[in-house]
């Protein structure tokens, strides 16, 4: 920290009540009123370097006491501001630093001492030492431009804010990735790991002395207002790499958004806290640098969080979920986990839906050719070599690779997603199964998580009925289940019965392809597997006025299980609730029904039917 005494004499203001007065042989002449205060003084140290008091007295009227008075109302300061102009003027010793020097300067200009009335006057050696010392160190700039806050208008008439902006950028930019000038701060609280912008932890990367963001905390101590403008002026260098600006916003957010709690009785539009809140998340999103994995998934899904409760604008979130979805792989379940505005459903499940769209949007392959260009590039381009044109071939291929691995990985997502929020009782049947259906086929290697998921749905809701069974089972792929899960499958009273039906015929067949005793399926049993039901509307889920959750278990085994008998069981009593079979089976379920009525054979019987079935393809 930077000071500076001005004056050679000791002396200093004398306080009687409300009546402040210097020592002096000579008797004041001048009374100066200022907040409430009432400076007795004299005018000639005064009204000799102070124009304002020389213009104010002129205008006054002469009073029959000894003494005129001065009002001086509104004064830049106050009471500590103009006593420091008092002493200065008197001679008497001042000191000045980082936290009081923008008050002096704008209680100087205020007094008008400038050099027209006399030459080195305070408002010149208040920019002196400015300039020269305060804004040549890193502590002093930024205390300096903290300082400017409750001086707003003064300080950017005076140009004091936006030189202090320029100090602090230039020494980030002078090497952002290095620690200087900040050795002797003392940071508090270098070492939080948590960030409060609606939960979740994430630890602080290069946040401590000596790393990389050596910047970040000490910036963060600004306003956001302050804040915004010196991350523009960094930004607009061109010169702090993306990474760094984006950890310096994750410090800022860790520090300022608060950890906003989900109340839908509270009116978030009339809560003046919530107001300051939005705005100041609104800046964070305007200042997100534009390059990809500058900021990580997690924060960006942290940011989306607040803004949905917080009542953002729908720009600032549609920004929010195009950037989620440019890297939606790098997620986790519980990042996607945001709470919903309305009191319906406890998870936003349309703000997920917007960021898969996105994600669809930003992974499509790229074409395998290039674009080629015409006209007086046709002669460069056909004198290609043959090496750069399988280059080309292989990048295209390698972003195609990267995208289907990311398809991949989000279909894991997904999937990890539907099996939480398929306990709220009252999300609807229409989003469970547009959010299952956002993910193309190929995406999803096995459907063991997404039976996980419809199997937890099934219990969370009851009341559906066969039809909307139906339709949440449609989007299950029998052939990508693994043998446990068939198992459990096979013995899931909750599943329409043409879903058992095609469990029992694939894991049969699976079983006697295995050992080599079957080497082909009959034709219409391969038409009764490959079937589906004509699509149907989407029906709307059965909304719950109870807004508790079903709590299923998720850790489901086969041993928990009735035993395999059950199986054969259960097909027998959805066998006789349900004739609504397609014709490919209606011509074998006689036979299902005789083969259900031997509990202790299940193998045996399928060998029956189809050898019967291949007899009578052979024939035909």
């Amino acid at each position: 920290m930077k000071f500076m005494k001005l004056g050679s004499r000791p002396d200093t203001f004398y306080n009687s009540d409300s009546v402040r007065s210097v020592s002096s042989e000579v008797s004041s002449d001048l009374v100066v009123q200022v907040n409430g205060t009432r400076y007795l003084l004299h005018k000639f140290p005064l009204l000799s370097k102070c124009l304002r008091l020389q213009r104010l007295c002129s205008e006054s009227p002469e009073s029959s006491s000894q003494h005129q008075i001065i009002q001086l109302p509104e004064f830049p300061g106050g009471t500590e501001s103009f006593e420091l102009c008092a002493k200065f003027c008197y001679g008497i010793t001042i000191t000045l630093s980082a936290y009081n020097i923008v008050a002096a300067r704008c209680a100087s200009e205020y007094l008008q001492m400038t050099e027209d009335v006399e030459k080195g006057n305070l408002v010149y050696k208040l920019d002196v030492f400015l300039n020269s010392c305060i804004l040549n160190g890193w502590k002093d700039s930024i205390i300096t431009l903290q300082s400017t806050k409750p001086f707003h208008l003064w300080s950017e008439d005076l140009g004091i804010t936006s030189r202090c902006i320029e100090a602090i950028a230039s020494k980030v930019l002078s090497n952002p990735s290095k620690v200087s000038l900040s050795h002797s701060y003392s940071r508090r609280g270098r070492d939080r790991d948590d960030i409060s912008c609606n939960g979740g932890g994430e630890s602080h990367r290069n946040n401590k002395t000596g790393g990389k963001g050596w910047w970040a905390e000490d910036l963060s101590e600004l306003g956001i207002d302050l804040y915004w403008r010196t991350m523009i002026a960094l930004k607009s260098g061109g010169k702090v790499p993306a990474n760094l600006v984006g950890d310096a916003l994750r410090v800022y957010a860790s520090k300022w958004l608060p950890n906003v709690s989900r109340n839908p009785e509270k009116d978030v539009d009339s809560n003046p806290s919530n107001s300051k809140s939005r705005l100041l998340l609104e800046s964070i999103i305007s200042l997100l640098p534009m390059e990809r994995n500058s900021v990580s998934c997690s924060f960006l899904l942290k940011l989306l969080k607040a803004a949905n409760i917080l009542r953002a604008s729908s720009s600032s979130r549609m920004e929010l979920s195009r950037r989620i979805g440019v890297q939606l792989e790098e997620a986790t379940v519980p990042d996607l986990l945001i709470p919903s505005s309305s009191n319906d459903m406890i998870y936003d499940v349309d703000v997920i839906l917007n960021i898969l769209d996105q994600f669809m949007l930003q992974s499509q392959s790229p074409p395998t050719s290039p674009v080629h260009l015409k006209g007086r590039f046709e002669r460069h381009r056909r004198s290609r070599s043959a090496n750069n044109g399988d280059f080309e071939l292989q990048e295209s291929r390698r972003s195609s690779s990267a995208s289907h691995s990311s398809k991949i990985k989000v279909a894991k997502l997904v999937d990890g997603y539907l099996q939480e929020i398929a306990r709220d009782v009252n999300l609807p049947l229409s989003k469970f199964t547009a959010l299952a259906e956002a993910i193309p086929d190929f995406a999803r290697l096995d459907h063991d998580d997404l039976y996980k998921a419809i199997d937890i749905y099934l219990k969370s809701h009851p009341n559906l009925n066969k039809t909307e069974r139906k339709r949440i089972c449609r989007i299950l792929d029998c052939k990508k289940l693994s043998v446990e899960v068939c198992m459990h499958a096979a013995q899931n009273e909750l599943l329409p019965l043409r879903v058992v039906v095609q469990v029992l015929f694939f894991e049969q067949a699976r079983a006697a392809m295995a050992g080599g005793q079957l080497t082909d399926l009959p034709s219409n049993i391969k038409a009764l597997l490959a079937a589906q039901d004509d699509a149907t509307s989407r029906p709307p889920g059965s909304i719950s006025t109870n807004r508790s959750m079903v709590q299923p278990e998720d850790q489901w085994s086969v041993s928990g299980l009735k035993s395999p008998k059950s199986s054969l069981s259960t097909l027998r009593m959805k066998l006789a609730e349900d004739d609504d079979l397609d014709e490919h089976f209606q011509a074998n379920s006689s036979k299902v029904k005789q083969l259900c009525s031997l509990p202790n054979r299940p193998k045996r019987m399928f060998s029956k039917l189809w050898s019967s079935n291949r007899s009578t393809s052979e024939k035909r």
